[in-house]
């Protein structure tokens, strides 16, 4: 198998990873979508934020041209509803009696 340590080099890895917190089941939810980059997080949007902010110099570039279209901003803060109250809605009858 190969090395897939820190060590490794010449891997590069793009990732994006998107999280949903529940606090009280559905009264609280916050959809959090990091971007990564070879192990680094570059950008995020918090819905409790409601708009993306940058980790990195590259990361607050990015983060500055998702934030000025207004029709992208309107889609991705309403991921709240469409990712984590959907997801809520479809799991619960499974997850609650565990």
């Amino acid at each position: 198998t190969p090395d897939l340590g820190p060590a490794h080099t010449g891997v590069f890895q793009a990732m994006v990873k998107s999280e949903c917190h529940f606090i009280n089941g559905t009264d609280r939810m916050r959809f959090v979508k990091r971007y990564i980059y070879n192990r680094e997080q570059y950008a995020m949007f918090d819905s409790n934020v409601g708009v993306f902010v940058g980790d990195t110099p590259y990361g607050e570039k990015v983060a500055r041209y998702w934030n000025s279209d207004p029709e992208w901003m309107e889609y991705r803060r309403a991921a709240v509803d469409r990712h984590c109250r959907h997801n809520h809605e479809l799991s619960t009858w499974f997850l609650v009696g565990r």
